[in-house]
């Protein structure tokens, strides 16, 4: 007999499909709020009217605006967000970006809640394998505030209370968890999302892409996430080739947002595998997004687990349009038919460099949680190869 245990996020609710502006007037509305913090990139700040037009309504409230958001979210960006939203007294954070934003918002939250103050303090508070092979999640008090983000790309860090962080003295990419670090509402705007470049918005669509592969042929299965996951591929294998054959199609655009709210079901509720944990050591070893990193990885994982998941991987090909055809070479051509990296030869790395993939990637929880098992980190460094 099944067991499991589903938790539900802290989250009210999700506006899809509103204009940005008046969703978030909505919010600040419904929660009384009267100094809000804006987090969003340099990119989307200085170079488009996205933000300005975004919180038009909301402006007079407006007592603080961060832009300095990082890839991979560094640290010390965490630190210097935290410090700023702390002197302006705010109230509300509303996040306007990609993952990188609204995961730079999540870190923050961690330290304010504990009134974190230097970046070493924040070893304490990150998830990580303990000596005895045991999971050690810290779990921090209640922040401040809480965050109403607006997503750019389809990530779906928006739908999840576990936000990244890089250790840059190491190269190496960290998790922080917390009941309310996560976005307390979510506002999906298509419109928005025009000033995403296409290759973001692509590989993220793929990223979420690996969220729902990977959910439904985890080793912790949910109902409700197998089914997310399955709608998810059908939304966004459609929605993918849409966007890329009309850049305009603002619907094609929304599905892409739905099919990722749905496949983001699944984070911190199911164990993912190999293509997230191993995407996670290349990316913080290499400056990979995470985006491409699902491309140029979740083929080979796939293949990789097929035995493990017959079941699963029939399935996923289904919902991918071709039942007939290998899930994982479905994957890869639609990877493909974007534009986009299938393998890691193609990012520009030297080949040597995988071996120290592989063992940074031993120390990630998820690599350990594969459905079909990995043990050493030879059998990593050769999973590396074969998607080289």
């Amino acid at each position: 007999m099944k067991t499991g245990v589903f938790n539900f996020l802290e989250q009210d609710r999700v506006h899809f499909g509103l204009p940005a502006a008046d969703a978030l007037h909505s919010e600040a509305e419904l929660r009384g709020a009267q100094r809000i913090f804006v987090v969003t990139s340099r990119s989307l700040n200085r170079k488009t009217d996205a933000v300005t037009q975004a919180i038009s309504r909301i402006a007079p409230r407006v007592v603080g605006l961060f832009d300095e958001c990082i890839e991979h979210t560094p640290r010390e960006t965490v630190i210097a967000l935290a410090q700023a939203v702390r002197e302006a007294s705010a109230d509300l954070i509303v996040s306007i970006g990609g993952g990188t934003v609204i995961d730079t918002v999540k870190v923050a939250l961690v330290a304010l809640a504990q009134d974190l103050t230097r970046v070493e303090q924040l070893d304490d508070w990150h998830m990580r394998v303990g000596a005895d092979g045991s999971r050690v999640v810290p779990q921090p008090g209640p922040p401040p505030c809480r965050q109403i983000a607006v997503p750019t790309t389809l990530s779906g860090a928006e739908f999840s209370d576990l936000g990244g962080c890089t250790d840059s003295r190491f190269g190496t990419k960290q998790g922080y968890t917390g009941a309310f670090i996560g976005a307390a509402a979510v506002i999906l705007d298509p419109r928005i999302t025009v000033h995403t470049p296409d290759r973001l918005w692509l590989s993220t669509g793929i990223r979420a892409v690996d969220h729902a592969v990977e959910a439904l042929c985890s080793v912790n299965a949910q109902p409700l996430v197998d089914a997310t996951s399955v709608r998810a591929l059908a939304l966004l294998g459609r929605s993918l080739t849409r966007y890329a054959s009309d850049r305009a199609d603002l619907d094609a655009r929304l599905d892409g947002q739905l099919g990722s709210w749905l496949a983001a079901t699944s984070i911190r509720r199911t164990e993912y595998g190999a293509s997230h944990g191993l995407g996670h050591a290349l990316g913080a070893d290499a400056g990979v997004p995470h985006g491409i990193t699902s491309c140029v990885l979740l083929p080979t994982v796939m293949r990789y687990n097929a035995a493990a998941c017959p079941a699963q991987m029939a399935e996923i090909a289904a919902a991918l349009g071709q039942p007939e055809q290998p899930a994982a070479d479905q994957v890869e051509a639609l990877i493909a038919s974007l534009g986009l990296p299938t393998r890691i030869s193609q990012l520009g790395l030297d080949r040597s460099r995988l071996a120290v993939i592989a063992q940074k990637g031993m120390a990630n929880p998820w690599v350990h949680t594969n459905p079909q098992p990995i043990r050493d980190v030879g059998q990593l460094e050769a999973l590396l190869n074969q998607a080289w």
